[in-house]
């Protein structure tokens, strides 16, 4: 028998904690990562040319492999959620800052003439304008950068119990021979990959009424 539903139903609590954990580990580095990301997106947009450094940088720091990323910096900061969410924020920023430079990029330069001639300022032209305008291409990395995380965060279990969510029941399921733990963490990891990416394109659709509009032909009223 593959699954133990006795199993799974006296150990829920430890089932949602694992989940929870998961998604504080995809959560906050996800924030981070964005907050960095639009930081250093809008500055490649006013400078173009640190576009290809920043690019390079993100770049390496993507390729580092997380359990060198954890040698590094368990000897820092010690076995601690500190040395998870440093480098699943670092894995988000080449995903979100080349989604985001996009996203400014795609919009009309008619546009951006129209809010000058009107007297925008720079910041306002910024808060009203641009982001709103790039917020589809923006959801798209954060999709991208969320998926990604969920699959990586699993690593995170190499860290010890307590550290691991979903990746814990993976781990520990392996090293024990126990099918019910591997297949449950893989299943729900999974699933919460599926409902997050659910919630980013709904969370798209409510930001940008007038792209469903234009797609229909309607106009909104």
């Amino acid at each position: 028998m593959v699954i133990d539903w006795g199993w799974i139903a006296g150990h829920l609590d430890d089932i949602v904690a694992a989940l929870w954990q998961h998604i504080v580990l995809v959560g906050i580095p996800l924030a981070t990562g964005f907050a960095i990301s639009l930081g250093l997106g809008i500055w490649a947009v006013r400078r173009p040319r640190v576009y290809g450094p920043i690019t390079a940088v993100t770049g390496v720091l993507y390729t580092i492999p997380s359990l060198a990323a954890f040698a590094l910096l368990v000897p820092v900061f010690g076995f601690s959620m500190l040395v998870a969410f440093i480098p699943l924020t670092t894995y988000t920023l080449l995903i979100l800052f080349r989604n985001i430079v996009a996203g400014f990029q795609s919009v009309p330069s008619e546009v951006l003439e129209a809010a000058d001639a009107m007297g925008y300022r720079q910041r306002d032209r910024l808060l009203r304008v641009e982001i709103p305008l790039a917020v589809p291409l923006m959801m798209a990395g954060l999709r991208l950068a969320a998926v990604t995380l969920i699959g990586l965060a699993t690593v995170v279990s190499i860290l010890g119990s307590g550290y691991g969510g979903l990746g814990q029941l993976i781990t520990d399921g392996l090293q024990t021979f126990f099918p019910t733990k591997y297949v449950l963490g893989g299943v729900l990891s999974v699933a919460l990959a599926v409902v997050v990416d659910l919630l980013f394109v709904r969370t798209e659709r409510r930001l940008t009424p007038w792209a469903g509009a234009r797609a229909t032909g309607a106009v909104p009223a």
